[in-house]
């Protein structure tokens, strides 16, 4: 027995046991050109973690007659409600194309498909957070060729009409994004309606939704609404001549979908509005609004009353950090960063993740006076879209650690 197990033992050791070839592992580096009918691209040092501090671009040319389409198959950047940070862009075209969109955190997008053969990716790093990054696939695919993953694209017809996939036969599908970019001609504006609507409901819209933008690209702060439930959102008007519809649905439950009508109209409209019967109401309605702006903007810029008594009259009562702070036409277009919620009234409040935002106008930029970067607390009235404003008589303060439990006694108090 004993020399049998030597015997065993001393073939073993006599085998030779060919060297397993190591398997070779993609090394993704900052950006490049790739041509071709496919391909994959991924962020630098994938699947580590992502380098600080970088920009890198990647252009993306497909055979000519087609269309790039790109598919996240991964992604992990630093999360944050705006994508400040740490972001990646996507474009239609490589020079002054249109955004397809930004994406941060780990939601993955659907495919996105770009209006020409050519397509570019750039990814941003800032110094802080950082996560594993993104791996994606490119492809080439037929212009006219619209499955499950192919919607959007450019709408520049006088009049026309965008859907969901699938539409009517069956539910959207999930994991899906598309972005129609509609283009007016100079001095005209854009009509958008929609007939029939049913886009998974949420109070905050975070899964499934539509979001109008006016511009041509997904920027926050030139953001129109964003809508889901099975109400269709009334009729929009753009600003200028081009207008960006957005519509993700997250990889979770599904509905029945939408379509929407689209029309240019000269730009006597007022715009993200649905338009008056008649000019002469249009005119009256215009000169009470600039008397009505200009009286208010003449108060005296001045605080009155105490926490509890503008608490008990302000619809609703939020801290937060001032993010973005934009003047347009004598007013002033916060997005607010909110730290906590008092009293919601009817203000619409968006939440991504843990974060949550909410959009506030001050009527009169510098009454009250606000400053992005810095917290205040805020109390005013919204109107029946959900839209904060704030007037001088409304009660707007820095908002300090101290003044956290005086907010949360008043809440649990009755007016």
């Amino acid at each position: 027995m004993r020399s049998t197990i030597c015997c065993i033992l001393g073939l073993l050791l006599c085998t030779r046991v060919p060297a397993q070839t190591p398997q070779r592992r993609t090394a993704f580096t900052c950006g490049g050109e790739f041509i071709g009918d496919s391909g994959i691209i991924g962020s630098e040092g994938y699947p580590g973690v992502y380098p600080p501090n970088t920009k890198c671009v990647w252009k993306i040319t497909v055979p000519e007659g087609k269309v790039a389409v790109l598919r996240f198959r991964f992604i992990d950047l630093e999360s944050d409600s705006l994508c400040r940070y740490d972001f990646v862009d996507v474009y239609s075209g490589q020079a002054n194309g249109q955004r397809l969109g930004r994406f941060c955190g780990t939601f993955r997008p659907g495919a996105l498909i770009s209006s020409s053969n050519k397509m570019l990716v750039q990814m941003v790093s800032d110094a802080n957070t950082a996560g594993n990054g993104f791996i994606a696939t490119y492809s080439a695919a037929q212009p006219n060729e619209r499955g499950e993953q192919y919607c959007g694209g450019r709408l520049d017809k006088p009049s026309g009409s965008f859907k969901t996939p699938n539409w009517p036969e069956k539910d959207y599908p999930a994991g899906v994004t598309c972005s129609w970019h509609i283009v007016a001609p100079k001095h005209q504006i854009i009509e958008v309606k929609f007939e029939k609507f049913d886009v998974e409901r949420d109070n905050y819209c975070r899964y499934d939704f539509v979001a109008i933008f006016n511009g041509g690209e997904i920027n926050d702060a030139k953001r129109i609404g964003k809508y889901c439930g099975d109400s269709p959102p009334p009729p929009v008007f753009s600003d200028g001549n081009e207008l960006l519809i957005q519509f993700l649905s997250d990889l979770s439950l599904t509905a029945d979908g939408f379509i929407g009508y689209y029309k240019f109209r000269p730009k006597k409209y007022p715009t993200t509005t649905a338009p008056p019967t008649t000019t002469t109401t249009q005119a009256t309605t215009r000169a009470t609004t600039l008397k009505y702006s200009a009286a208010l903007c003449q108060q005296k810029c001045k605080r009155s009353g105490t926490l509890h008594s503008n608490y008990c009259s302000s619809n609703f009562v939020i801290s937060g950090t001032v993010i973005t702070a934009v003047t347009r036409g004598g007013s002033m277009y916060a997005t607010i960063s909110i730290i906590n919620v008092y009293k919601e009234g009817n203000l619409a409040i968006q939440q991504a993740g843990k974060n949550m935002s909410t959009k506030l106008v001050i009527l009169c930029k510098r009454c009250p006076f606000i400053r992005r970067g810095l917290n205040y607390i805020f109390m005013g009235q919204a109107d029946e879209e959900g839209r904060g404003k704030i007037t001088p008589n409304h009660f707007v303060m820095a908002f300090k650690s101290k003044n956290q439990r005086g907010l949360n006694s008043l809440k649990s108090k009755r007016c």
